[in-house]
């Protein structure tokens, strides 16, 4: 036997790899070793993956997730309810919410489109949810939903550490034990997702902060306004969608001027 096959195998490859022998499979079928991520997923799935209602619970969070329509969701009903106590600060919070984290997601997808890394295919790996497209870094849920854990927290005037903690590890474990993604793509896509929030908190300090302040300058209020309404509070991940957005966060900012 070749030195390839001494290196150890999963079960299921070492009895592909017997029947093979035997003449029953031919060799072209005969599953190639597990990389090192590859082995961390079956591990994963193996361990708490197997665990009664972890797959349906994982299932039901990706589709949360999916295109971060979930995250929207929160968004819109946390503006709807803002708006309603006449609360004009948390309206464009909960704005920045639902774009930054669907900016977020769109920059994820536009990095897999160069990035070009399949998803995992091995043949030890279960593949537990159908997905949109077969390009896997970074985990598009990992990015929208760490991006939405962050502003919807802020949003909501919660301790910025809580819903992050609570949000975002599951989701990344939920991409692991549905195969859908390799341990390298979820955590590139928590950091993309956590750059695209504080790009998105640094953007409102910088450009709109200096419109509710009344002891700024005239100049410095008005220009503040014109870099909103040139939307170039865009300039983070997924700008064409924030570019839509500012004209609204603008609108928002002129009327709390006026109140």
């Amino acid at each position: 036997m070749s030195s390839e096959s001494d290196s150890p195998l999963v079960d299921g490859d070492r009895a592909v790899e017997d029947r093979a022998e035997s003449g029953r499979v031919p060799a072209d079928d005969i599953p190639r070793h597990l990389s090192g991520e590859e082995k961390a997923l079956v591990a994963i799935q193996a361990g708490i993956g197997a665990r009664p209602g972890i797959r349906p619970a994982a299932r039901g969070l990706s589709h949360v997730g999916e295109h971060a329509l979930g995250w929207l969701a929160i968004s819109g009903t946390g503006w709807v309810l803002a708006r309603r106590r006449g609360d004009v600060r948390a309206q464009q919070r909960w704005i920045e919410a639902g774009v930054g984290a669907f900016g977020a997601h769109a920059a994820s997808v536009i990095i897999k489109r160069i990035v070009r890394r399949p998803r995992p295919a091995h043949p030890a790996i279960a593949i537990g949810v159908s997905t949109p497209s077969k390009l896997s870094f970074p985990s598009s849920h990992a990015t929208s939903t760490t991006a939405a854990a962050i502003l919807i927290g802020r949003a909501a005037g919660w301790d910025p550490k809580v819903l992050p903690a609570v949000l975002v590890p599951p989701m990344l474990l939920s991409r692991l034990v549905l195969g859908v993604h390799y341990p390298s793509d979820v955590t590139a896509g928590a950091a993309i997702g956590a750059a695209s929030a504080a790009a998105v908190i640094v953007g409102d300090k910088v450009l709109l902060e200096p419109t509710r302040n009344d002891q700024e300058p005239g100049r410095a209020r008005r220009a503040a306004h014109v870099l909103a309404r040139l939307g170039l509070t865009a300039a983070v991940p997924g700008g064409p969608l924030r570019l839509a957005a500012s004209p609204v966060i603008a609108r928002v900012t002129r009327h709390r001027e006026s109140a």
